[in-house]
């Protein structure tokens, strides 16, 4: 399918988008079926029909993959290590029996949803960013217990608000969940659909208490802090480190590890992943942050636990300058206003 991808802008009020679907013109599907991957194509039909059997519904024989596309002040459409997204679906897919997806589809699909959907990328300075969902789920019928004998990659677009809506940068709360999200050598570490279902009401937990998203601890101790609901935890320490939880039960983030990396290169701090004792080390926490592609880096201004709330940064409502650093450095990056010399984003051509 072709399509002229400059076109007019949708007329949206950009900047009161939330971070919810909004549906868009084009998105692109591909099946795998018989040992081997069709060359796929964008559609228009928002409805995926799939088997009353299929694994993806039952067995949650699925993954998926989340980024952004967005507008440049000279109006240029950037996406952020695309690649490392690839890599992580396609480390994800064979933990539960999924085919890969070709390097080369994964990269092209995205760019052809992106370009197809031209008028819905939100415009410089609003606010507002075009989040990119890669998938790829089981739609063979099956009913017993092995995997999918068909499968779909799909990706679609939405243009999205903040994950977390503030007038400036959002300064979030934590409480800490009596629910395990992972636990070691399972699947905390691999971007499937169940981990996020199981946290579901760990969230809903964490917001009747006044927090924004639950936090979860290790399962086997209960002690060390592995990773909020929908964000990885990075931490700035009064010694002036940056230190992040080291866990084979936490998804490995994109925006973390970019992260890690600017605040050794940009901001001079020592960096280290390492266990993290909540209870023991937090009186020398400075700042903290949850970042990811959708909450990007919200300060964690306080987090609840042991039957009460305390307080990170000064009242628990400010943002601290090294959480301000980061997040004006990465997105800074994002947006192609920072020369970031790493190879860290990617141009689309539209």
């Amino acid at each position: 399918m072709c399509v002229d991808a400059k076109v007019n802008k949708k007329d949206l009020n950009w900047s009161e988008l939330g971070f919810q679907y909004v549906k868009t013109d084009f998105r692109f599907s591909a099946t795998w079926e018989n040992g081997k991957w069709n060359d796929g194509e964008l559609i228009r039909d928002e409805i995926i029909s799939i088997h009353e059997g299929a694994p993806a519904i039952h067995y949650a024989q699925q993954c998926f993959e989340g980024l952004k596309a967005q507008t440049s002040a000279d109006g240029r459409v950037l996406l952020f290590r695309p690649n490392l997204n690839c890599e992580r679906m396609n480390r994800t897919a064979p933990r539960i029996l999924m085919p890969q997806v070709p390097d080369e589809m994964f990269l092209c699909a995205i760019d052809e949803v992106v370009k197809a959907n031209y008028a819905w990328i939100p415009p410089f300075g609003s606010g507002a960013s075009l989040y990119i969902r890669p998938m790829l789920i089981g739609v063979g019928e099956n009913l017993g217990l092995k995997p999918a004998s068909k499968f779909e990659f799909r990706v679609f677009v939405s243009p999205v608000g903040p994950y977390y809506k503030s007038d400036g940068l959002a300064v979030i709360s934590l409480a800490v969940s009596d629910f395990d999200r992972a636990a070691p050598s399972g699947t905390g570490s691999y971007k499937v659909g169940a981990n996020y279902a199981g946290g579901l009401m760990a969230t809903q937990k964490a917001q009747e208490l006044g927090a924004s998203e639950a936090l979860y601890l290790d399962a086997t101790e209960k002690r060390y802090i592995d990773e909020a609901g929908s964000a990885n935890i990075i931490v700035a320490t009064k010694d002036g480190s940056l230190i992040t939880p080291k866990s084979d039960a936490i998804l490995p983030s994109i925006t973390r590890r970019s992260l890690m990396v600017l605040a050794k290169d940009k901001l001079g701090m020592t960096t280290e992943e390492r266990s993290i004792d909540l209870r023991k080390e937090f009186s020398s926490f400075d700042e903290a942050a949850a970042c990811g592609t959708a909450a990007v880096l919200s300060p964690v201004g306080k987090i609840y636990f042991d039957d009460s709330w305390h307080n990170i940064y000064k009242d628990g409502e400010t943002v601290g300058p090294v959480m301000q650093d980061l997040f004006d450095q990465l997105v800074g990056i994002q947006m192609g206003e920072i020369e970031e010399g790493y190879g860290w984003v990617k141009e689309v051509s539209v």
